[in-house]
């Protein structure tokens, strides 16, 4: 699933390729990928429309358009965003298509069929579900090393699924949170109100640093994630722990696991992080 790297780097891609432009025609190949309204009246609203502005929040990305109205998306686990030439070949898995002002489209492709796009007011953004509970965005002004510290002590939940709680801090998914865990040197077992205030500061110093070099490296690609001209990212050459089970860790050369937790996987270093 693409996770706030991702998201945030096919927003910047595509916020300088369709700002401005207007929507001509919205095609829809697969309905139940619209959420909301039912798919005619989503096609109606949409045409003629142009895009004032592309935003992120959390793992999904907002389209602000003229009439005050904003186009949701959520990729989930495969979805993609494609900017592409009106005349290209519609491409596999394609179940929704925009055709802009300029000759080129933008189209949702989703192998799993997961994803979903939902146009609302936008006076009713805030209160939208999935998306009024989210937590603190993680590199956002309002997130401060006191008030992380302030959650921390309040919840005795394991780590690693504290972090892939969005209602905690929104947007950071299995990849980063391993990545995060392993470079506070945390086990990602650890009940969040157990640490100590040095572990809670190097916590919240991994959590930015490590978002910050994926958004550097325009996320990572496994499987999947594209950003929204088509190109994978290349944080998937930067991992230390994820998905490299049986290989040995960079700080210490000691093994790295993989352990299930709440039937998801978590990769460690079982000398660097001990529980």
């Amino acid at each position: 699933m693409p996770e706030l790297p991702e998201v945030e780097t096919i927003k910047r891609s595509l916020a300088q390729k369709i700002t401005g432009l207007t929507i001509r025609e919205v095609k829809i190949y697969l309905p139940k990928i619209i959420q909301g309204p039912n798919p005619d009246e989503f096609q109606a609203r949409l045409n003629g429309k142009t895009f004032l502005n592309v935003n992120r929040r959390g793992k999904y990305l907002l389209f602000y358009l003229s009439a005050g109205i904003v186009l949701i998306v959520h990729l989930k686990m495969t979805g993609q965003l494609i900017y592409s030439p009106a005349n290209a070949p519609v491409a596999r898995h394609t179940h929704v298509f925009f055709n802009l002002s300029n000759e080129h489209r933008l189209s949702f492709l989703d192998l799993r069929q997961f994803g979903r796009l939902c146009l609302v007011p936008l006076k009713e953004l805030e209160n939208m579900p999935g998306l009024k509970k989210l937590g603190v965005e993680p590199l956002g002004e309002e997130f401060f090393p006191d008030v992380m510290a302030q959650e921390l002590s309040r919840r005795r939940t394991r780590l690693k699924p504290l972090l892939l709680d969005q209602s905690f801090i929104a947007g950071i998914g299995n990849i980063y949170a391993d990545e995060i865990l392993h470079r506070a040197c945390l086990h990602p077992l650890r009940p969040a109100n157990m640490l100590k205030t040095q572990e809670t500061e190097l916590l919240f110093k991994a959590i930015q640093e490590v978002l910050q070099e994926g958004i550097a490296c325009r996320g990572t690609t496994i499987r999947d994630y594209v950003d929204g001209e088509g190109r994978p990212g290349n944080y998937q050459n930067k991992l230390k722990v994820h998905g490299r089970a049986g290989q040995v860790c960079g700080r210490c050369n000691q093994p790295i696991v993989r352990l299930r937790i709440q039937g998801r996987s978590a990769y460690i270093c079982s000398y660097c992080q001990k529980l």
